[in-house]
């Protein structure tokens, strides 16, 4: 049985412990705000701006840049993982991570050569320990005040190799921010960019409508320009939907584990209190023994 001294040391560390996740809690909580109001102020650009591509790839046609025709034969696949630099966020990053060998096997059966981008170092690491070969690699970003420049610098370099033929496909992996205790691993095509398909609304007054833009100057002109862009914006929203994410699974960890040290606290503390008692039984029986050997 553990003497009073080792459960009263026990629990003086499960208590430091408790502070430290609580203050973690409060960081990702500061962190969280500020990072899902980014997000939730640009998810609706992103959104519009991949429907308004969408209906002009549709008048321009594939003709009308090379990033929009798909390769007769997919040989080369480059993958955009996203995650954290950091852990104690729960399984955040080993769902990315599944996610991304589950996408791998399925494309490995199709005899392709695999490389990656990395945002964050869980991924990174990752893929190194699975022996993936790295073409570039963003540390420090995910979780950081970044802004879009570092979309803008990784997708000119994705694009370039799209156009140069080293890249077939370009996915991207990362975490879409559902809700607070919902964050969802996705893989989204980034080039070539599928065009949006039209749903049928004459018949189906309940189906969503999508207007029809008017261009000037045409098409072909405005989509050699909003193309690269687009790429730039679908990677930054990824960027940012996945640092929200992280803060949010931060923040539920960190919670779990406070909530974890007060139970254990309380466990040990009736074992203390259990010992305590014991100590004082045996105490009371040695004077009480030694009280009647004095009168025997």
């Amino acid at each position: 049985m553990a003497t009073l001294k080792d459960v009263k040391n026990k629990i003086g560390a499960v208590k430091k412990t408790q502070q430290i996740t609580k203050a973690m809690n409060m960081v990702a909580a500061s962190k969280l705000r500020g990072a899902q109001t980014k997000m939730e102020g640009f998810r609706p650009y992103a959104e519009k701006f991949s429907e308004v591509l969408g209906s002009l790839s549709e008048k321009a046609g594939d003709e009308a840049s090379p990033l929009l025709v798909p390769r007769e034969s997919v040989k080369n696949v480059h993958v955009v993982l996203i995650t954290s630099d950091r852990g104690l966020c729960g399984g955040f990053n080993i769902n990315l991570t599944d996610k991304a060998k589950s996408f791998c096997n399925e494309q490995l059966t199709q005899d392709m050569d695999i490389s990656f981008t990395n945002f964050g170092k869980k991924g990174r690491d990752w893929c190194r320990k699975k022996g993936f070969r790295r073409d570039d690699e963003y540390l420090g970003i995910v979780g950081a005040n970044f802004d879009f420049s570092i979309a803008s610098i990784s997708g000119m370099k994705l694009i370039q190799g799209y156009m140069d033929g080293a890249y077939d496909e370009i996915y991207m992996i990362y975490s879409q921010f559902v809700s607070m205790a919902r964050q969802t691993p996705v893989v989204k095509k980034l080039l070539p960019i599928p065009p949006i398909e039209k749903a049928e609304t004459d018949n189906d007054p309940s189906a969503p409508y999508i207007a029809e833009h008017i261009c000037e100057p045409s098409a072909d002109a405005l989509m050699n320009i909003m193309l690269p862009k687009s790429v730039h914006v679908q990677l930054y929203r990824a960027l940012l939907e996945t640092s929200t994410s992280e803060h949010a699974a931060r923040m539920s960890a960190m919670n779990n584990a406070t909530k974890a040290c007060k139970d254990m606290i309380e466990s040990l503390t009736l074992v203390y209190n259990k010992a305590r008692q014991a100590t004082i039984t045996a105490e009371l029986m040695d004077i009480v023994g030694g009280a009647e050997a004095l009168k025997g």
